[in-house]
């Protein structure tokens, strides 16, 4: 277990640690992290091509997302509305230009890489048999210069710990995410008859689809881990069709149904709908998943 978390918190701290004001670096950064979770997919897509009974295995992904979806999403639906009561923060409602086209795009170029990389990788076995052995060393050692660039992003996201620790809704709200999400994981592992580890790993995702389902993949392999990414790449899809609609009445739930993506991708949105005094408050919940992605992931997978 003390290897696996040092295997994630390693390059992590050690990429928090580097302070960089140069916007050129950190933007070419953020284009490395995005580039190398497009390689990461495509190897994703090389494993699942290694697979004998190829049909049957998407069909258990499916399954498996569909019923991580319902369970998780479910158990953050019920308890989310519970802070919309002592919910004082003013929303200015707003018409707002859902961006469904940066969405389809964004969501479409991951799985893309995925489809590309399962195509590959039945091409090369048909014609090379047992070629793809190295294919999980090479995921790993990229997880590894992914973390780091990651945890150089984060550190240089213009949120201090200050920052973090003085907006207590956006804490709350993370913590709420958590604690009704991790009941959710429970529930899908008994549906799915998994060891409940399992099943509180892949409820910690918290809408981080491409880091989650890497770790699960790397993990539990490329079946799991396809799964995991699809639940959470439905999550982010749902967000940003439900946000506009509930914002006015529950903005907690809206916000926080988000995930890990308030600070980033669903944050237009979420700004467009609801108005600037949401923006703090999901960027700090946002950022504080977002750190504990790789954290909870890695230490739930590796308990026995």
């Amino acid at each position: 277990m003390l290897s696996g978390l040092l295997f994630v918190i390693i390059p992590l701290v050690l990429g928090y640690l580097v302070k960089l004001k140069n916007t050129r670096y950190l933007a070419r950064i953020d284009a490395s992290c995005g580039q190398l979770v497009s390689v990461i997919l495509f190897l994703m897509g090389l494993s699942l091509a290694k697979m004998d009974q190829l049909g049957q295995n998407l069909a258990q992904m499916l399954q498996i997302a569909g019923i991580l979806f319902i369970c998780i999403s479910g158990c953050n639906l019920l308890a989310l509305p519970l802070l919309d009561k002592n919910w004082n923060t003013q929303v200015t409602t707003q018409k707002a230009k859902l961006p469904f086209k940066a969405m389809l795009i964004g969501s479409g170029k991951l799985i893309l890489a995925v489809a590309l990389g399962l195509g590959a990788g039945l091409i090369v076995r048909s014609i090379w048999p047992g070629s793809l052995f190295w294919v999980d060393d090479a995921s790993e050692w990229i997880l590894l210069l992914l973390l780091l660039l990651i945890g150089i992003s984060l550190r240089n996201s213009a949120m201090s710990l200050k920052q973090i620790l003085l907006n207590a809704k956006g804490m709350k709200l993370a913590l709420v995410v958590v604690l009704s999400s991790l009941p959710g994981g429970l529930l899908a592992a008994w549906w799915l008859d998994l060891p409940w580890n399992q099943g509180l790993a892949m409820a910690s995702g918290f809408g981080w689809y491409s880091l989650t389902g890497i770790l699960v993949t790397d993990y539990l392999g490329p079946v799991l881990g396809g799964g995991a990414f699809l639940n959470e790449l439905l999550r982010e899809m749902v967000a940003i069709m439900l946000i506009p609609l509930l914002i006015a009445r529950y903005p907690a739930t809206s916000v926080g149904f988000a995930g890990a993506t308030a600070m980033d991708f669903t944050l237009p949105v979420i700004q467009q709908s609801g108005g600037n005094s949401l923006v703090p408050t999901a960027i700090v919940s946002g950022f504080i998943l977002s750190l504990l992605v790789p954290v909870f992931v890695t230490f739930f997978l590796t308990l026995q």
